[in-house]
């Protein structure tokens, strides 16, 4: 049994250098951003504990925020990868 070779022929991808970029640079804001919450639990862990949104701690709106960004951020690569690889290899 010999198999067969790939499906789809997916050539070069002209624009990866731009991808790798995108990713680097959005993996950057979010750590930036995760650095804040780490710093702010090992400076100051009572802060975590101040209500601010609708009975919810700062720790919980920090967290739903992480994974917003990261859902939005996901979302924004996917969106300016394709629009990029549209462009770049026609």
């Amino acid at each position: 049994m010999a198999g067969h070779g790939p499906s789809t022929d997916w050539g070069e991808d002209k624009a990866s250098d731009y991808k790798e970029r995108l990713g680097i640079y959005l993996f950057i804001v979010y750590c930036i951003v995760y650095a804040g919450f780490v710093l702010i639990n090992a400076v100051s862990p009572k802060m975590m504990g101040l209500i601010v949104i609708s009975g919810m701690n700062l720790a919980v709106v920090y967290g739903m925020g992480l994974i917003i960004l990261a859902i939005v951020m996901g979302v924004i690569y996917n969106h300016m990868c394709t629009k990029a690889e549209d462009r770049m290899n026609k």
